[in-house]
Parts: structure tokens; C-alpha cells; sequence
């Protein structure tokens, strides 16, 4: 196609235009026509190499490649812009802005100093874009000769754009009148849509009590006035990068503290912004800031980073190698502890054995939103990791103590939130707030469970839009029974159900609780999550793969538990202490345990309530009353084929023989 093809081309268009006047068509854009000459394959360096300075407009960067590429100039200018916001909002603007400084300050301190330096010598001049969208890759060389050179296209500044590590469309055009083109474009968004940042934001600023040093903080403070004007950009693909996903999380947070819209101004949809504005901003994110701390200091923070192999409570670094007396104080506690279950009147064994299994998740449970987040990025499944726990059965069975001696050893303190305060939306912002420690809803009524924390549970997909690798589990306790629940739910739900106890004599008398956790600490538990960090590469690259089966944490988990026991405890554990999978915790026979029980003790004391037919291939059973029969279908598989008629449910026979271990025969009225 020739030039004149090309301009035809374009007159078409702008025919076309004219003969459909009311047809929606985009805007004008500015397109650059230019010549191919040749390709050529070259370094980065190579690329940039020669030049004394850059000006440079990228909505994604590298920051160590930035600092690699500052030191092959003199004297540089970068606008960091964004292409998934900004949008008109005040919040968006700070947010975006506080965690861009963030990832600047992510450097070490040899880097950072050397930089502040050349800031404060005007050599270097950063950028960041504000209200307008730039989607734009644009590095504009000069040399000390007349020399000039754009490069352009997809690349970001970043190693992976200009490594050759992906595809990349890369041009460059050497001379004045590409260069002073394409320099206007870049005073034009420096001088409308960018705030500078200065030494002092790159070192104090924040969204927190240093708001009003952040750069645009510092543009209304010199224009004394400013007008945000509104744009019809979305943020269609924020999902898919962390940072822009950190942004959005924080704008969100900073929502309720913005300005209202002018009334004037409203009908425009500006946003008039004063110095004094952010005065006020300041203040009320300073109270704001004051009431979060009391709040994480009732409820603890727990950051597990399974990539640096490290766990901090409340900002401070945890000691993950505790000495060896240490841990084998806090194993011959616990195992104290546990063995104490056997003077409880009842199934005691069986509430050690279901006690065991709820610690072992229990433990492993600040771990779950970092696995969770893994499946959920490589389209794997969810539910191997729960994040959901019920702790349920008679009174004076030590439920909650149990769950509090738990938390003690994980955190040093046993925290927990009374029933009441359990609805969904209070759980979430709860676990936006707390983070790692279980949150224990202690003693919650069987009312309140089917009001809000059945459908709390079944829609568990918190965090995962967000990416959120840090939050909570909970876990909820309650003296009644809450009935059986829908499979969804037990699909979802580490559940301990316990039948022994300890009379009213017996719980005043007893001290073992009380003692053991006055002299627990936390070495336990940081021996065994150190081996569990260790495990952790491994597992999250197992759910990478498609093709292998999800990795089993909760089977890793008891594997350490058992390990640090035997090294720093005995040989010879009771059997309770032992390796589990997640088997124990989900297959058929365990979440229908209880069914089970019911139609055997009912086969031995009552063969009346069962009808039997061979020839059929059914198996009837009464259940006194249809809310019995409702409760025990929720517990059985579907291999069983139940459906309930009034008090009666209706099972496969063969496939009732293999579930529930009975023959269902009747002698004489077999038929």
C-alpha cells in the first residue's frame, strides 16, 4: 500500500464519519507515522548507552532496573504513571500515590541515600501522574553533542520488558523532530496531571499521619486551591496486579475520610480540594490510627511470609529457634494438657483423638490464606484449606479453654469475641483488621449459627478477588448442639464434635487447665512453625501444577506436630497423637460419623424402626419425626441415594451395608 493509499485510507474515515453523524465513535487520537529501516539486535545498554539525559514516562516499572538505568545518566526526569486508575477520586490519587512511595522506599539504604543525594542535586526528578490515565512507554534521550533518540512501545521500564524475558514491540527514532514532538507530549503531562515527588515525601510521606507530604498534598499547598476533574476511566484489570489491587484496598479505606463534592461544582462532577482539607485529613486519619492500635492490641497480628521465612506478632520480628529446654517445657505441657482429657466422664479417648485433629488445623491455620491465595491464582481447588472451624457439644467439656490454650501457645494471649458481636459483615471487617491469630465466637447459640454462620461459611471467598494472604481463620464454640449442617457447610468447616465432660464438683475442682496455661509459652509452636515455613516452597509449588493432586497441609502439619513431640518430648506418644491427612478431617466416614453412630446404636436397640427390602434394594429407617430425618440426611453421602418421606429416609440398601458396617438383616423378616 502506498502513502496516498494510506492517505485515502484516513479520508475514507473522515467520510465516513460525516455520512453517520449520530454514530459513537471515539475521539481523535494522536497517531505518529514513521518509516521502517531496519531492526537490530542489541542490549539494553546498548540502547540507552551514549546519551546524557532521559525523560521518561512508564506506568510500570522495576525499581531496581530504574536505579540501574538513572546511573547511566546525568541528569534524569521519570512521571511514574498508572494504567488502571487514576480515576476522579481523592482517594484513588492518595492511594496510589502512598503505594508508589512505598515500593521506592523498598530498596537498601546504600541505594536510597545515594539517590535522595542526586535528588537534592537536581540530577534526578521523579513523577507521578495524577487524574489522567497513561498507559504510555516513552524514554527520551539527549547527548551533551545535539544528539537525540525516542524509544517507544510496549516496554515498561522494568528488566522483564528490556531483558528480552517476554515479547516486546520496541522502537527507537533518532533526530530533533521526533524528539521535540514527543517531548511536548511529555511537558504536556508533567505540567497538567503530575505531582513531583520531593526527598522529603520519598522519605516521610504516607496515607497515615505524614499524609500532607505526599505530592499531591504538596501541589494544593502551593496552588492553594484544586480542582480534581472527572474521567470516565475504569478499573476493569486491577485484579490481576498486586500493586494496583494495594491501591484500590487503601483508596477504599481512605473513602469515608474525603472531601464531599462542591455543590456548585457538582453538577461538573469536580472535586475542590483546600490546604486546609488536608489539615483535616490528617487529623482524622491520626484518630483513626489511634483507634486501630487499640483494637490490634485486643486482637493480635500475626504475619507469617512464607517467602522470607519469617513471622512477626504486633510489628516484632518472632524468634523462630527457641531454645531446646524451651520447647521441651511447652511439649510436656501440652501433652499434660492433653492427657488430662482422660479423667472426663464419657467418649474421653475419642474427644482426645477429635481434640488432636482441631489442634493440628488449628496450628497450621494462619497458613491456609497464602495456600488459598496460591489455588485460587492457578485455578485449583479451594477447599483442601479451610479456613473455618467448629468446636461444638455438651457443657463443661472444656471447649473453651481448649481453644484459648491453643491460642496461648500460638500468640501468648487467648483473645476471643462473644457471640453476639457474630453476623458476616462483622466477621469481615474483623478479619480485615485481624490478622493470622485465629478469631474465636465463643459460645454461640444455635440460633445465631443458623442466622449467620451458615451462609457466612458457605460463602467463603473472602480474600481471594483481593489477594489477601494474611487474614484469619475462625473458629466458632458452642455449648448445644447446632444440628447437623448442609454439606456445603461441612465441606468448609473443620468440625469437633465432643461427648464427655466433667461434673460441676469436678470443673471447681480441677486446676490442670488453669496451671498449664499460666506456664505455656510460645516456643512450641514457633519450633513447629519454623518447619513448617521450611515445608511451605514446596507445598505452594505443588498447586502450580495441574497435574498433581493438591498438596495436603494438613497432613505436613501433623507430620511436624509429631516430630517435635517425639525429639523433644518421648518416643512413645499416645495414640492420639499421630499423622493425619485430610481424610481425617473431610472423608465420608468422618463428616457422617455421627450418622453412622446413629444407625448402628439404632440397628442394636430398635430393628423396628428398619424396613428392609432385598428385592428392592431399600433400606427404610424411622426417625421418630421429620426433623430428625432432615438432620441426619444432611449427614449422609450421596452414594446412599437418601431422600426423606415425613419421618422416613430411604437409602440405598448395598450402599447403607458398606456405609454404615451393618448387614440390616432381619431374619425372619428378611424378604
Amino acid at each position: 500500500m502506498s502513502m496516498d493509499d494510506n492517505l485515502n485510507l484516513f479520508s475514507l474515515v473522515d467520510e465516513e464519519e460525516k455520512s453517520a453523524p449520530n454514530k459513537k465513535r471515539g475521539s481523535k487520537l494522536d497517531v505518529v507515522e514513521m518509516e521502517y529501516k531496519q531492526a537490530h539486535a542489541v542490549t539494553w545498554q546498548e540502547l540507552f548507552e551514549g546519551f546524557d539525559t532521559i525523560h521518561a514516562i512508564t506506568f510500570s516499572s522495576g525499581l531496581n532496573f530504574v536505579y540501574q538505568l538513572l546511573d547511566m545518566f546525568d541528569r534524569a526526569e521519570i512521571i511514574f504513571g498508572c494504567e488502571h486508575i487514576l480515576s476522579s477520586s481523592m482517594n484513588q490519587i492518595i492511594a496510589y500515590q502512598d503505594k508508589l512511595i512505598e515500593r521506592m522506599r523498598e530498596q537498601s539504604s546504600d541505594k536510597m541515600n545515594d539517590l535522595l543525594v542526586r535528588m537534592d542535586k537536581g540530577e534526578v526528578r521523579f513523577y507521578v501522574s495524577r487524574g489522567t490515565v497513561s498507559h504510555e512507554k516513552l524514554y527520551l534521550l539527549e547527548a551533551a553533542d545535539g544528539r537525540k533518540r525516542v524509544i517507544t512501545g510496549s516496554a515498561n521500564m522494568s528488566y522483564h520488558a528490556f531483558g528480552g524475558m517476554q515479547r516486546e514491540n520496541i522502537c527507537f527514532v533518532d533526530g530533533d523532530e521526533a524528539y521535540d514532538w514527543y517531548y511536548s507530549v511529555f511537558q504536556s503531562l508533567l505540567e497538567e496531571s503530575s505531582d513531583e515527588i520531593t526527598t522529603k515525601a520519598l522519605q516521610y510521606a504516607d496515607a497515615g499521619e505524614n499524609i500532607d507530604e505526599l505530592p499531591i498534598a504538596g501541589t494544593i499547598k502551593a496552588n492553594k486551591v484544586f480542582v480534581i476533574e472527572p474521567t470516565e476511566t475504569t478499573a476493569d484489570d486491577a485484579s490481576e496486579v498486586k500493586f494496583i489491587l494495594d491501591v484500590h484496598n487503601l483508596a477504599d479505606k481512605l473513602k469515608p475520610y474525603m472531601p464531599k463534592q462542591d455543590k456548585k461544582a457538582s453538577k461538573q462532577g469536580k472535586t475542590i480540594i483546600s490546604a486546609a482539607q488536608i489539615v483535616k485529613l490528617l487529623r482524622q486519619i491520626q484518630n483513626e490510627k489511634i483507634k486501630e492500635k487499640e483494637l490490634r492490641s485486643e486482637y493480635p497480628q500475626l504475619i507469617i511470609d512464607a517467602d522470607k521465612q519469617s513471622a512477626a506478632l504486633n510489628g516484632e520480628a518472632l524468634n523462630l529457634h527457641p531454645t531446646e529446654e524451651e520447647i521441651r517445657h511447652d511439649v510436656g505441657l501440652f501433652r499434660d494438657y492433653m492427657d488430662g482429657y482422660s479423667r472426663f466422664h464419657g467418649d474421653y479417648e475419642g474427644m482426645q483423638y477429635r481434640y488432636f485433629e482441631f489442634a493440628n488445623w488449628f496450628f497450621c491455620s494462619p497458613l491456609m490464606a497464602t495456600m488459598r491465595d496460591m489455588a485460587a491464582r492457578f485455578d485449583q481447588q479451594r477447599l483442601p484449606y479451610p479456613v473455618f472451624g467448629l468446636v461444638y457439644g455438651q457443657s463443661k467439656a472444656g471447649k473453651t479453654s481448649f481453644l484459648e490454650t491453643l491460642l496461648k501457645m500460638m500468640i501468648g494471649q487467648k483473645p476471643k469475641i462473644s457471640a453476639p458481636d457474630f453476623t458476616r459483615s462483622g466477621i469481615e471487617n474483623l478479619k480485615r483488621t485481624v490478622q493470622g491469630a485465629p478469631i474465636i465466637v465463643d459460645d454461640l447459640t444455635n440460633t445465631r449459627f443458623n442466622q449467620h454462620a451458615i451462609e457466612t461459611i458457605k460463602n467463603d471467598d473472602f480474600g481471594v478477588s483481593d489477594h489477601l494472604t494474611h487474614y484469619s481463620a475462625v473458629v466458632i464454640s458452642a455449648n448445644e448442639d447446632v444440628k447437623a449442617v448442609a454439606p456445603e457447610v461441612i465441606r468448609r468447616t473443620v468440625i469437633c464434635r465432643v461427648e464427655a465432660g466433667l461434673t460441676n464438683t469436678e470443673v471447681m475442682r480441677s486446676n490442670v487447665v488453669r496451671s498449664v496455661q499460666q506456664k505455656i509459652g510460645t516456643a512450641f509452636y514457633r519450633e513447629y512453625l519454623r518447619r513448617m515455613l521450611e515445608q511451605m516452597p514446596d507445598l505452594l509449588d505443588q498447586l502450580k501444577d495441574d497435574e498433581n493432586e493438591a498438596p495436603d497441609i494438613l497432613q505436613v502439619s501433623s507430620e511436624v506436630i509429631v516430630a517435635v513431640m517425639q525429639q523433644f518430648g518421648s518416643d512413645v506418644l499416645p495414640d492420639y497423637i499421630r499423622t493425619l491427612s485430610l481424610e481425617n478431617y473431610f472423608s465420608e466416614h468422618v463428616t457422617g460419623k455421627y450418622a453412622i453412630k446413629l444407625i448402628q446404636n439404632a440397628w442394636r436397640t430398635s430393628k423396628k424402626s428398619f424396613v428392609v427390602n432385598k428385592h428392592s434394594n431399600e433400606l427404610r429407617y424411622n426417625a421418630g419425626v421429620p426433623y430428625e430425618a432432615d438432620r441426619l440426611m444432611k449427614e449422609l453421602p450421596e452414594t446412599l441415594e437418601a431422600h426423606k418421606s415425613r419421618e422416613w429416609v430411604v437409602m440405598n440398601l448395598q450402599a447403607a451395608r458398606e456405609f454404615f458396617d451393618v448387614n440390616f438383616r432381619k431374619g425372619l423378616w428378611w424378604f
